[in-house]
Parts: structure tokens; sequence; C-alpha cells
């Protein structure tokens, strides 16, 4: 079986479960030691357990991503340990609250601002140096359709993503004469504990599972992906 990522480093935020999750098995699956980085070393030991299954390998990172320092450290520990990473999944996010945005609470503005822009452009800041390392640099970022539509009620998430899309594809511009290539994805509505916190009264059977993206992450993120500057949009 081919693994397009062999030997190769990849690190994914949001590990320990939905598309995170399934990205980094997918990933390890396809021959990358994978970094996962999310807040609950439960879930993260239990991605764990499914990577080492499928005979993969993995190093788990537990910590919050508004800890903007711990970003950092990790950049520097990965760069002593295997100075450079070869692909990076910037998959984790939060929803915030759907609201009226005269009604949405400071606290949870801060939090779209610190975990859906702030820790990518940290991580982009911290992980620059070890993905100009690689022969074949990538990045890819989960973005939503909301980031281009204004819909009521949506406006936190909405804002944040847009951000992050401008974020995304500047890097992507600045990158354009280096081995880097930088994308964004669009998994669209999917079977993940945010979807229902979004949607309660939808039928979670009705939506793709998180693993049925994951091929498509995989190509993205490996070295034969030339594109760079591109939102895919996923479709079952």
């Amino acid at each position: 079986m081919t693994k397009p990522l062999a030997n190769r480093i990849a690190l994914v935020t949001g590990a320990s479960r939905g598309i995170g999750r399934a990205a980094a098995i997918a990933l390890a699956g396809a021959g990358a030691h994978v970094i996962c980085v999310a807040r609950t070393v439960g879930g993260l030991e239990e991605t764990d357990d499914e990577i080492r299954k499928a005979g993969g390998t993995a190093t788990l990172v537990p910590f919050n991503l508004k800890d903007f320092a711990a970003i950092d450290r990790l950049g520097a520990s990965i760069f002593e340990r295997w100075g450079r990473v070869d692909a990076f999944f910037g998959n984790a996010g939060t929803l915030g609250v759907l609201t009226p945005l005269a009604q949405l609470d400071p606290k949870v503005f801060q939090e779209l601002l610190d975990i859906n822009i702030t820790a990518n452009w940290r991580l982009v800041r911290s992980l620059d140096p070890l993905l100009r390392a690689s022969d074949a640099g990538r990045a890819l970022f989960v973005t939503s359709g909301a980031a281009r539509k204004n819909t009521p009620y949506w406006g936190g998430y909405a804002m944040s993503k847009a951000a992050l899309e401008s974020i995304a594809l500047t890097y992507a511009a600045e990158c354009a004469p280096t081995n880097i290539r930088v994308n964004l994805l669009n998994p669209g509505p999917m079977r993940t504990l945010m979807r229902a916190k979004a949607m309660p009264g939808e039928d979670p059977s009705t939506l793709p599972r998180p693993e049925e993206v994951t091929p498509l992450v995989v190509e993205m993120l490996s070295p034969a992906y030339a594109q760079s500057g591109m939102t895919v949009n996923f479709r079952k």
C-alpha cells in the first residue's frame, strides 16, 4: 500500500475528536508521525490508541490553544526533536454562541478571536521556520461557508472564519516563492459535536462522518499536492 506521507511529520490541532481526530488517524495511516494537539488528555489518548492499532505513531501535546506562549514553545520543541514540520492541519475551532451580534457576550467574542484567529496566526508564526525546513511544507486550515454569508445570529463565528481565510490566503501568497503550499478546506456540514450544537434538531445520520473527508485532507497535505491559495469544498 502506498503511503504518501511516509517518514513525514504532521501536526493536527483539535485532534481529540471530530474531523481533527479522524484526520490524525488518517495521516498516521498514510505514513506520517502525527503531533496531536488538543485540550483533552483522554481524547488525545483515544486518538493515539486508534493510531497505534493501525500501526502508526503519534506524539500527544495537551494544551489549550489560548495559551499562546505554549504555541511558541511547541515550535521550539518540534525544532529540537525533528527540525521540521511537513504538514500542518489547522483544524481546531470554536462555534461560540449563535445570537444577535448586539447580544453576543464579550467573553464569547474574545474566545472566537483567540481560538479561531489568534491561535492560528500564532501557529503560523511558530511553525513557519519548520515548514520552510521541509522539502514540501503543506498547511491546511478548516474554514466554513459561514465566512462568506451574512446569516443572522452567525456573525461571531462568520467573522472569525472570514479573518482566518484572510490569514491563510495571505500566507499562501507570501509562501509562493517557497516549497510551502497553503490552502483552505471547507468540509461543509458534518457529523460533529460542533454541528450538533449549531443545529440541535438535525438528524446526524443524514450528515457525512468526519472520516469521509479525511482522504481529501491527506491528499491536500501530501507533497504531490501543488496547488496553493485555494479554498476546496468537500462534496460527499
